[in-house]
């Protein structure tokens, strides 16, 4: 189910008021984890049974940690936690890619067809990783019920394209039942409105001309290239913070709170900044669980710059089984590596100077590394990289539409950034808030494009 289809919102008003009607914490779970199921189910049922190990491993990794008496055997224990939950997403979502790799360079008579990559494995395993750990470092008390545990990682607004949730923030939030007049109702409907409005109006509606143009990339010239890149620039950010504000607001309408996972991150005056506020439960996740276990910044520039490359090139792979996103990882990695470098050269104080030059450069390293991401082989990569050499007249719309989209991404980061919406809705009366709202919708609702589109990080 898509959050923007119409059998979503007949799905959530079930859930919604059966869950509200139950006066039982326990039961509200029960319920609530039959719903998830559920909603897991529609994707494709078979793979509940490699979701229920996730959780089994989980659960029983966690519980026998504590129990250990030496730090070997805790060190011993989490380690076989590891390798069940990574060999589950190794084989489903990189068997072929490695297979097909190393048949590149060797005879290999291997099958490398047929696994089909199971929705949510990359959100889901580093939901089961970032709690095992957690347990291990003695950041959270592991917790007794094997219902807590399954619904901490089956919870179906965040299931199957995050935000990646930690226990620390979810576990404690179900121990105690959630009351209804806790919930700002008014907030969480512009947000879900928001997201709809990025993602059904915006996003599904620059999809069409991001495909014809990456699908191929020789029948387009260089200008037809800038736009088609400056869409997707667009596009994935609009599907993506989309999906991350319908998953907070259809949490938060449950009573249960999700972390931002964006802050306008095209305005970041630096590479460093962007990856603070794009994905951030992603980057943070990296950032906790592999760029400091291997030593951060500790041990001297050489090796934090090692360290940065090697968690951006396993957060390129960790995004999808294809050389395109290992080196779109690298660029990336690369890129941080340099912006550091360049911070300890420039004087103290030359922040405010550098922002718009910054701000500039910045999303202009993000645009070209969106190539290697949308590209789905180096082959297609290399293809549009040569259309930009390449001068025809533009065939999938004139400049002007790209530099309205550009304008209009801009205005609403900028707007968003500046607007309270918390105190502008609180100061707004429940009739002028109805009004309000239903007129938005009937605006949005004739320019939302029919054929629905999946989102992109389904495919993560």
């Amino acid at each position: 189910m898509i959050f923007t289809e119409g059998k979503f919102f007949v799905f959530f008003a079930v859930a919604f008021g059966v869950y509200w009607t139950i006066r039982s914490n326990l039961w509200r779970k029960l319920w609530l984890l039959a719903c998830s199921i559920a909603f897991y189910a529609a994707w494709d049922w078979r793979f509940l049974g490699l979701v229920l190990l996730v959780i089994v491993n989980t659960y029983a990794v966690t519980l026998l940690t504590v129990r250990m008496p030496s730090p070997s055997g805790r060190r011993a224990v989490l380690a076989a936690g590891i390798v069940v939950s990574l060999s589950v997403l190794g084989l489903f979502k990189y068997y072929n890619f490695f297979v097909a790799s190393l048949s590149q360079i060797i005879a290999l008579d291997a099958r490398i067809e047929g696994l089909i990559l199971p929705i949510g494995i990359s959100f889901y395993t580093f939901h089961s990783l970032s709690y095992m750990i957690d347990v291990y470092r003695s950041r959270i008390v592991p917790t007794r019920s094997f219902i807590d545990v399954s619904l901490y990682i089956l919870f179906f607004p965040q299931l199957v394209a995050g935000p990646i949730v930690r226990a620390t923030d979810l576990l404690p939030q179900l121990r105690n039942l959630r009351a209804f007049t806790a919930v700002d109702f008014k907030l969480l409907l512009a947000i879900f409105l928001i997201g709809y409005f990025k993602k059904a109006l915006v996003s599904d509606n620059l999809s069409p001309l991001v495909e014809a143009f990456y699908a191929a990339p020789e029948n387009f010239g260089a200008v037809d290239g800038l736009i088609a890149t400056l869409f997707y620039t667009v596009q994935i950010y609009c599907d993506f913070s989309g999906y991350t504000d319908m998953a907070i607001a259809v949490a938060g309408m449950l009573g249960y709170q999700l972390r931002p996972n964006f802050d306008h991150p095209y305005l970041a005056a630096s590479l460093i900044d962007f990856w603070r506020r794009w994905h951030m439960s992603l980057s943070s996740w990296l950032r906790d669980y592999l760029y400091i276990p291997l030593g951060g910044s500790r041990h001297g520039p050489l090796v934090q710059a090692r360290n940065i490359l090697i968690t951006m090139l396993l957060g390129g792979l960790w995004h999808g089984a294809s050389w395109t996103f290992v080196l779109w990882g690298g660029l990336h990695g690369a890129g941080l590596i340099i912006n550091r470098a360049w911070r300890a050269f420039r004087r103290p104080g030359d922040e405010h100077g550098y922002w718009l030059a910054g701000n500039a450069l910045t999303f202009a390293f993000v645009w070209f590394a969106w190539i290697l991401f949308r590209s789905p082989s180096l082959e297609t990569a290399i293809a549009v990289l040569r259309r930009f050499t390449v001068w025809s007249p533009p065939a999938l719309l004139p400049w002007q539409a790209a530099a309205g989209a550009l304008m209009a991404l801009a205005v609403v980061h900028a707007a968003s950034r500046r607007i309270n919406l918390k105190v502008l809705l609180s100061a707004t009366n429940d009739a002028a808030f109805a009004f309000g709202y239903g007129a938005a919708v009937a605006l949005i609702l004739p320019f939302v494009n029919v054929a629905v589109q999946p989102f992109i990080y389904f495919q993560f």
